[in-house]
């Protein structure tokens, strides 16, 4: 990788962890659109929490602490859980794919 894409790597995953640690500390508590819709439709009442209910980082807060703290450090563990699944997977990808391999 040339000295330009590692930097322009390196300011896209900076500012994407600037994004979910910091901005996320000012996002809406209000309900988001697919929630105000079933309110507004009135079945709303008929939501089930998901398997993934009790987990970590569910409703993005650990361990359940409404915080800023706390939702900052869930978008950071999302935007870090992310690249490495997309990067592993590219990563993968690109091996399997290069001349004289395989």
């Amino acid at each position: 990788m040339s000295r330009r894409g590692r930097t322009l790597w390196i300011v896209g995953v900076a500012l994407a962890l600037v994004v979910a640690g910091v901005v996320s500390w000012y996002a809406s508590a209000s309900p988001d659109g697919l929630e105000w819709a079933a309110e507004e439709a009135g079945f709303a009442h008929t939501a089930e929490d998901s398997a993934a209910a009790g987990s970590p980082l569910a409703d993005y807060l650990v361990d359940g602490e409404e915080n800023r703290l706390s939702a900052g450090a869930a978008g950071v563990a999302g935007v870090l859980v992310t690249l490495l699944l997309a990067g592993g997977g590219t990563w993968l990808v690109r091996r399997r794919g290069a001349p004289g391999r395989g």
